[in-house]
């Protein structure tokens, strides 16, 4: 008789040559994690800019609007996140000389540059196809956002000003990709606000890049060396001050006012938006914080609570006078 069969006899001796295959699944998880991470989720917030249309119209109670709306959102999720990537692609030199940017996935070396090409792709095939499905509008909206940003990635973000403006372009493309899915009229008074938030937030931004990276700035992006600090504060000053009083005359329109059946109206608000905008003054200049305006956001508690108390007064005010047939 022959030797007996020693993996029979011990099941360690048998799995032991599994080990590579849990091995090459746990990398498979870390690349599917490094992956999830490029794709920036905690950035998609900035897509509910794309909802501003149905709340201000007073659609957001009918679920045929609603859903649009939110079909919408998700799309401009997968759009920007495929822009991230190509971000990332594009930068992952420069990107490795930043104290932050260091960590990205592509930059750190936890994810390839094929791999990224390849979901930069799927996200960019399946957006703009099912954006194209739900409305050619939006289908139209979702390909210039692309095509605008993949201009900044390649020369845009190089031109001192533009760049910023770019920036606030896309904010206000998510404002019209939300208008056109539910076929309402976009209200200027909208353009103009979304508009001036953006472009504060942008410079911001760039003040936060500036500062942190000090003399490097200009090794990390040639146009940082363009934007003195004391330059920045100006126009932040300006901006949020434009800001403000445009959404005050927005709050007082004949429009709103009309729309809502009471003088005093959104002006209720405007404390709120005040309280806002000096709070992120306030992380941008004592905390020096603003690189991340999500991050900023959304770990600051008195800025969350404020923006509870603004969107509960939005809603009571849009919403409450037409259950309750007035004030």
């Amino acid at each position: 008789m022959g030797e007996p069969d020693v993996t029979m006899l011990d099941p360690v001796l048998e799995t032991e040559p599994r080990a590579p295959v849990r091995g090459r699944a746990a990398a498979g998880w870390g690349r599917m994690r490094a992956l999830a991470s490029a794709l920036r989720p905690t950035q998609w917030i900035k897509n509910l800019f794309v909802l501003a249309p149905v709340v201000f119209s007073q659609h957001l109670l009918e679920w045929p609007q609603l859903s649009l709306g939110v079909s919408a959102a998700a799309l401009f999720c997968l759009v920007s996140s495929s822009i991230y990537l190509l971000n990332d692609v594009r930068d992952r030199e420069s990107d490795r000389r930043h104290p932050q940017k260091r960590m990205r996935p592509l930059a750190s070396g936890a994810l390839t540059g094929w791999e990224a090409q390849a979901a930069l792709a799927a996200l960019l095939v399946v957006s703009l196809g099912a954006g194209w499905r739900l409305n050619p509008s939006l289908g139209t909206v979702l390909g210039i956002y692309w095509v605008l940003n993949l201009a900044y990635s390649i020369r845009l973000k190089h031109v001192v000003i533009l760049d910023v403006f770019v920036i606030a372009a896309g904010y206000v493309l998510r404002v019209i990709g939300g208008a056109v899915v539910i076929g309402v009229a976009l209200s200027s008074w909208l353009l103009i606000c979304t508009t001036l938030l953006a472009l504060f937030i942008g410079l911001c931004k760039r003040r936060h890049e500036v500062v942190l990276l000090d003399e490097g700035a200009h090794g990390h992006r040639q146009v940082l060396a363009e934007y003195p600090v004391p330059f920045l504060d100006m126009m932040i000053g300006v901006l949020a001050s434009a800001a403000l009083v445009s959404y005050t005359l927005y709050a007082a329109s004949e429009e709103v006012v009309r729309r809502v059946g009471h003088p005093t109206g959104l002006l209720l608000t405007v404390p709120c938006v005040l309280y806002g905008f000096f709070r992120y003054l306030y992380l941008v200049y004592r905390k020096e914080e603003g690189g991340d305006p999500t991050q900023s956001i959304l770990t600051d508690r008195p800025m969350l609570a404020n923006l509870f108390v603004w969107a509960l007064m939005v809603g009571a005010i849009l919403y409450y006078h037409d259950r309750a047939g007035g004030w």
